[in-house]
């Protein structure tokens, strides 16, 4: 099941990583460095700018490009909201240590998921919807589309602020966030082989990508 949901979304992930410079941003905050809109626009163009500059990247060196995403993407992410929010009401039941344990496998498998992703990079380009927020919100949704060839792909960003920090804690794709897409998975596997089985279950995924240098 795990397996499943990551093929699904490295293949939408693949058109997330590419976000088009050309596009002007579309809201009232496009001035503010701070604004949950601009920092996704802003960290996706300085993520593909990297891919397309460095050769290494570009023949498919996944370390240096799983290394690019822990390095650039993944400091703007709440890695501690997002797993508890993917492992649904067991978050509570777990101790501090599978806590811990559970967020550091979560984001070992996103990370290589992103950075599979970012092979498949071609030309498409991102649009982003007029933020629909005031700059005293806290919590926000960030809308863009994805566009190609085929159909435009909704992609859609949760963030959150923290003092003057804004962070993404889950991911819309095509009408499904991140979290409650893995969140089913989690619950069976944990439902099965309790809390340690989920973080067995992880661990082994992880520990085979990197043992075959491939995409978790």
């Amino acid at each position: 099941m795990i397996a499943t949901k990551r093929l699904v979304l490295r293949s939408l992930l693949a058109a997330a990583c590419a976000f088009s410079a050309a596009l002007p941003l579309q809201t009232a905050w496009a001035a503010d460095a701070s604004a949950p809109d601009t920092l996704i626009r802003q960290l996706s163009l300085e993520t593909l700018e990297t891919v397309k500059s460095d050769k290494a990247i570009q023949a498919g060196d996944l370390q240096k490009i799983i290394n690019l995403v822990d390095g650039k993407v993944m400091p703007h992410v709440n890695f501690q909201r997002m797993t508890s929010s993917a492992v649904g009401r067991f978050w509570r039941q777990a101790t501090p240590e599978q806590q811990q344990r559970l967020q550091d496998e979560f984001k070992t498998l996103l990370v290589r998921t992103y950075a599979g992703a970012l092979t498949q990079v071609k030309d498409q380009t991102i649009a982003l919807r007029p933020l629909r927020a005031s700059p005293s919100d806290t919590e926000v949704v960030v809308k863009t589309e994805i566009r190609g060839k085929g159909d435009p792909i909704q992609l859609d960003y949760r963030l959150e602020k923290s003092g003057a920090v804004w962070k993404i804690y889950d991911v819309n794709v095509l009408g499904i966030w991140l979290a409650d897409q893995y969140r089913n998975s989690f619950s069976q596997e944990i439902g099965a082989n309790g809390i340690d089985g989920l973080i067995k279950a992880l661990t082994e995924r992880n520990q085979k990508a990197a043992a075959a240098g491939g995409k978790a």
